[in-house]
């Protein structure tokens, strides 16, 4: 059913956060077992869910910004009380909310790693994934280089889909390509504004659609084309959708090309990845969520699922985009903006040779 597959979806893109912010973890149990990189101090971390909506999202900048939320960590190491601003922040995963999040944490000078915009709104906003701009000047490369002058646009309708098909429809002019129509919808949105985009893929003459769409975006336009299939149509991607393997169960998307994040390897990711015990999990909500979640079942001294988990539980059978590492690639510029972020403050409280552990310092140094 729809419903049905709705949930489905729903629990990959969860699994597939889970890994970013375990990634991060994962960086920083290196760092802290490091001698060359912050020798003698300890780095801890907080971990948000912002749910991909801007309200979350700010509510979670707020957090960050006053300190005054207690956190979690493995070795009750780090003081509970009330603590100054976070020194950095990694995150957020999409444009939107990440945008929203430096509008404020740019106030304070808290430096924010993973997304980017070249505005000087955000004079402390860094990117680890290229910009798109240059993702869009490629597309209409490609489009160009197999003789697609006449093609369909569609966008998701947010700061990644609006500014990414922007690029797109300027280079696409450039290289003379004429663009029968741009439509843009956001999963939020009514039905019909859904159906209406569909229909006007249905009823064109284009063949050709370059889809600038994230992936939740494009999976209930692919279900509402599916309804009544159109004509045969090459789809060209944007990397937001384009390797997502839930997508290949529509067959329209057969033949689809585009770009994306260049493939990694983490050494030792997956086994940290897969060393997590029932016991561990409790430690923490997102772990405890992920496991239930995961096997159906729920912990012990925790609430939900429809049995208690008995230990059989295996993680290292579970198929999902958690225990995926074959293709590492957003997840690998989390790693990055974790290091990045390590070396900034090695650089303001360590010389060659030791680091000062009392030093006060403040995020914009960092």
């Amino acid at each position: 059913s729809n419903r049905t597959s709705l949930q489905l979806f729903a629990w990959i893109m969860i699994f597939r956060e889970v890994l970013f912010a375990r990634a991060m973890e994962f960086a920083i149990h290196e760092i802290n077992n490091r001698t060359d990189l912050l020798p003698g101090i300890t780095l801890g971390y907080q971990i948000h869910d912002s749910c991909g909506a801007v309200p979350m999202t700010v509510k979670v900048a707020f957090q960050f910004a006053n300190g005054m939320e207690p956190f979690f960590n493995y070795t009750d190491s780090c003081s509970k009380s009330a603590a100054a601003a976070v020194p950095a922040l990694v995150g957020e995963t999409t444009s939107t909310p990440s945008i929203s999040m430096a509008r404020m944490l740019g106030l304070f000078g808290i430096p924010q790693v993973i997304l980017n915009s070249k505005n000087r709104q955000y004079p402390a906003f860094l990117r680890t994934v290229p910009s798109d701009h240059y993702q869009a000047a490629a597309l209409a490369k490609i489009v160009k280089h197999f003789g697609w002058t006449w093609i369909g646009a569609v966008r998701s309708d947010s700061d990644y889909g609006n500014n990414g098909m922007a690029s797109f429809l300027k280079a696409a002019q450039e290289e003379g390509i004429c663009v029968e129509y741009s439509e843009s919808y956001y999963r939020t949105q009514p039905r019909s504004k859904l159906e209406r985009v569909a229909n006007v893929i249905r009823r064109s003459t284009a063949r050709v659609i370059v889809a600038f769409v994230q992936s939740g975006d494009m999976k209930f336009l692919l279900e509402e084309l599916a309804r009544q299939p159109p004509p045969p149509l090459q789809w060209i991607g944007s990397e937001g959708w384009i390797i997502q393997p839930e997508f290949l169960r529509f067959n329209m998307c057969a033949g689809a090309i585009g770009f994306s994040i260049p493939r990694s390897v983490i050494p030792g990711l997956r086994e940290f990845l897969l060393d997590l015990s029932p016991a561990q999990a409790l430690k923490s909500p997102l772990l405890t969520e992920f496991w239930e979640n995961s096997f159906s079942c729920s912990l012990k001294g925790s609430t939900g699922g429809a049995r208690e988990c008995d230990g059989s539980e295996d993680i290292r059978a579970l198929q999902n985009p958690y225990t995926d590492t074959s293709q590492l690639r957003e997840t690998n510029l989390v790693y990055k903006a974790t290091y990045a972020i390590a070396h900034a403050i090695h650089g303001v409280i360590c010389n060659d040779t030791q680091c000062d552990k009392s030093a006060k310092f403040t995020p914009w140094q960092v």
